[in-house]
């Protein structure tokens, strides 16, 4: 088997310094390093001192505090809704089938678009004409925003378009069931959303990307990066998400293959 001359990390790293969410939600890394887990060691072996070990050192281990929503990851359609419109219960993420997360893949460029644009399922139609890429299922896609401009700013959270009910539906019915986005979410920002609200008071807006999921099922990525690196297709995609029992999401590690 020939593999591919390259490889493109779509993943965010983890850590407790980045802005890659709200106050409330984010990652609390506590680092340990070889040197201060080296007593740890010794308490397993009756009699065994520090500087008996090389260099005087045990392991380097972290502790983390952080939810299934933390860093790049797969949400499963149960973090959309218990259950579908057609009342049957929605899957999590250890129960979705393996084959979704390694396909081809395809990436519409909405760099241009304004903050809080809800991308529309004509928009989505008029950039798979532009780059010349017809929808196959299972098609994995790859939404670049403005928002990977912003990583590490507090700019991220409010940064890039979203995806809209009509978008969403108009990728799923197509057979696509793997997306994924470089934004904080798939919908608009929430402080965008928040505005239209106030605005019309129109339940429908809210989360209207993700609600999408109730009428056909599918799992998408937030939080991706490195999507100007990637051509508009011709590339694999592998996104296999952590195994986290009866979890609404998992950490993936995303990366795009291609020549």
């Amino acid at each position: 088997m020939r593999l591919p001359s390259r490889i493109v990390d779509l993943s965010s790293p983890l850590d407790s310094e980045t802005v890659y969410d709200p106050p409330f939600m984010r990652p609390k890394i506590e680092y340990r390093s070889n040197a201060d887990t080296a007593p740890l060691l010794c308490e397993l072996f009756p009699g065994l001192q520090p500087q008996d070990l090389p260099d005087g050192e045990g392991w380097a281990i972290e502790q983390v505090q952080l939810t299934t929503h933390n860093g790049t990851h797969m949400d499963a359609p149960i973090h959309f809704q218990s259950r579908s419109i057609d009342g049957k219960p929605m899957m999590t993420i250890d129960q979705v089938p393996l084959d979704w997360f390694f396909r081809p893949g395809g990436k519409l460029d909405f760099r241009k678009v304004p903050d809080g644009h809800v991308v529309s399922a004509a928009e989505v139609e008029a950039e798979l004409k532009r780059i010349g890429h017809a929808l196959k299922p299972l098609d994995i896609v790859l939404v670049n925003t403005r928002a990977s401009e912003c990583i590490g700013t507090e700019e991220y959270l409010t940064a890039g378009c979203g995806m809209g009910r009509d978008a969403t539906l108009f990728l799923t019915s197509r057979g696509v069931r793997v997306a994924g986005i470089d934004a904080w979410g798939w919908d608009v920002p929430f402080v965008h959303m928040r505005k239209r609200w106030l605005e019309t008071h129109d339940p429908s807006i809210i989360w209207e990307g993700h609600k999408a999921g109730r009428e056909i099922p599918y799992c998408h990525m937030e939080k991706l990066c490195n999507l100007e690196q990637l051509p508009d297709h011709g590339f694999m995609v592998a996104c296999f998400p952590f195994k986290v029992a009866r979890g609404s999401a998992g950490w993936t590690r995303a990366v795009a293959m291609f020549d």
